[in-house]
């Protein structure tokens, strides 16, 4: 006798993949804003000293999240206004030395560790949200550059063959065949770069840019615990928060089909 294996049906199939979506829609949300809700009610029963109730307050953290955000957002905006026309330039310029250099300079950004990086252009510059803003865009250039590059030269030569037989032109090809295609992968780019942005604006407190920064280091150069892992967990939870619906996005934006 020959043993029969079950397959699983298409429908079961389908069910299982609308499951998985609906948790990757729900459950990080749920997951912050519980873990947030632990966080204040385990403070609320600490007994705060007076250094601690002048930074676990409302108006404080409130301000430094705003902070943090406002850095952050800047920061991707650059990111995506300079990264994606350059891939662009470095796809249609096919030149080996012009690929080279873009990534060398992405490389050198990405490489070097932040704190390094912002320090560096403090001294060179300036302190202020203006060097951190620099050194996040620096930092956060080359997966959107790289993502930018390989979602273009993924498009197959098949189908631009096509539309040039279309009676396409370069430039039209490019807008209305290649970018679109190439879509999800840039977006995946701006996705990390966001989530990068996120934790590497901690690093501007030591420049005097304010950020949650601010509460990770004085909670620990001043041994204030609680401070340090309200900053912590919060700057996790925006990652999480903006890395869900940096997805949400990505997937309302895909082109059909993809």
């Amino acid at each position: 006798m020959t043993a029969t294996i079950a397959l699983p049906s298409v429908q079961s199939i389908r069910a299982r993949e609308r499951t998985l979506k609906v948790m990757r829609l729900v459950a990080p949300p749920i997951i912050v804003v519980l873990a947030v809700a632990l966080l204040f009610w385990w403070i609320s029963t600490l007994p705060l000293d007076s250094i601690e109730q002048r930074t676990l307050n409302p108006t404080y953290i409130t301000a430094r999240i705003r902070e943090h955000l406002i850095l952050t957002f800047v920061a991707s905006l650059l990111v995506a206004v300079l990264a994606i026309p350059a891939g662009i330039l470095v796809y249609r310029a096919r030149s080996a030395w012009v690929r080279g250099f873009f990534l060398t300079l992405g490389n050198i950004g990405q490489s070097t560790p932040a704190v390094g990086v912002v320090i560096l252009l403090a001294i060179v510059w300036q302190t202020g949200f203006a060097t951190a803003l620099v050194a996040l865009v620096a930092y956060s250039f080359l997966p959107v550059l790289r993502n930018t590059m390989v979602g273009l030269e993924q498009v197959g030569d098949d189908v631009k063959e096509a539309a040039r037989g279309m009676g396409m032109t370069r430039n039209q090809v490019l807008t209305r065949i290649e970018l679109p295609l190439a879509v999800p992968t840039i977006l995946a780019g701006l996705r990390t770069a966001l989530v990068f942005a996120v934790g590497t604006a901690t690093v501007a407190t030591f420049i005097n840019a304010g950020g949650l920064g601010d509460m990770i280091v004085n909670g620990l150069k001043l041994q204030r615990y609680p401070v340090l892992l309200t900053g912590a967990v919060l700057v996790a939870a925006i990652a999480v928060l903006i890395d869900w619906l940096a997805g949400i996005v990505e997937d309302f934006v895909r082109p059909k089909g993809l």
